[in-house]
């Protein structure tokens, strides 16, 4: 208690320092953990690297990884197949999540267990997640395919992980179960934030359920449903764990993202440098997405 008045914090000129100092530890520990390891990818990026050692001198400086990257249809291929991913994902998990939010925050019996059975798979560590799903796809005895034919949908089972098209949607799927509960929650907070005499006075005006959920629910919600959005599509940018062990990013790189570029680069083929450049473009992509969203909503973000 006697350490502030003997640094003259306690007047009131300089009482914003003392916010600065109690800010310092958690600005280090960012410019440690994230400044720091951005820093040396950029440098690597344009470097002729394979395996990074500090303790060797600096390559010269070069932007052959840049420009093999542009020229490279494995990097056009990962970027169209990141940007359906998160165009079908990112739609899907929002339908989904809205729609279960506005079921949830109806007044019925059971609604406790019907908030916690859609919070559910959000709690899920998603490898355990991706484990369950890749018993579901199995080709031989999984679930999906056994309902697939008992519908007469399929006249034989699907084998999931070898055609492009069929991964594709199996990495979708799972992915829009473990994210549409995020978006779900985050709406239900909003929902339940809207006060009741809008929807008096609205109905008071002779509005009816539509015109109630276009002109109330959607304009209150919105800065809540664009922060998710931002949020939702970064998550599936940079997502990694679920493609990587149910697909690997095959068949024919149907589900190679940018993020199992990079780890394949780095440590399957062991070029850091060109990996390097990868995860900077990638970066780059979700910065310009993410403004690009934000200008889009001035008003409700």
């Amino acid at each position: 208690m006697r350490l502030l008045p003997s640094l003259g914090l306690a007047r009131p000129s300089r009482r914003h320092w003392l916010g600065y100092m109690l800010l310092a530890p958690a600005v280090l520990l960012m410019l440690a953990f994230v400044a720091y390891p951005l820093f040396v990818s950029l440098d690597i990026s344009f470097q002729n690297v394979n395996m990074v050692r500090f303790d060797q001198p600096r390559r010269p400086f070069t932007t052959a990884n840049y420009e093999r990257l542009f020229a490279s249809p494995d990097f056009w291929n990962a970027v169209i197949v990141t940007f359906k991913l998160v165009a079908v994902v990112t739609t899907c998990c929002f339908a989904l999540g809205l729609t279960t939010a506005l079921l949830v925050n109806n007044s019925f019996k059971g609604r406790p267990i019907a908030r916690l059975l859609v919070a559910l798979p959000w709690a899920i560590p998603e490898i355990i997640a991706v484990v369950i799903f890749a018993w579901l796809f199995d080709s031989s005895f999984g679930l999906v395919n056994w309902l697939l034919i008992q519908l007469n949908v399929a006249g034989q089972p699907i084998n999931w992980f070898s055609k492009p098209g069929a991964a594709f949607a199996a990495v979708s799927v799972v992915m829009i179960w473990k994210g549409y509960p995020f978006v779900s929650i985050m709406a239900l907070a909003g929902l339940q934030s809207i006060p009741e005499d809008f929807y008096n006075a609205a109905k008071v005006d002779g509005a009816n359920a539509w015109q109630r959920f276009a002109y109330i629910t959607i304009p209150s919600l919105m800065p809540i449903l664009g922060v998710s959005m931002i949020l939702t599509m970064l998550w599936v940018f940079r997502d990694f764990s679920i493609i990587y062990t149910l697909t690997g990013g095959g068949p024919l790189g149907s589900t190679e993202t940018l993020s199992i570029m990079t780890y394949e680069q780095a440590f399957g083929f062991f070029k850091m440098g060109y990996a390097s450049a990868v995860g900077i473009l990638t970066l780059v992509i979700c910065v310009v997405a993410s403004r690009l969203m934000l200008r889009r909503a001035p008003d409700s973000l």
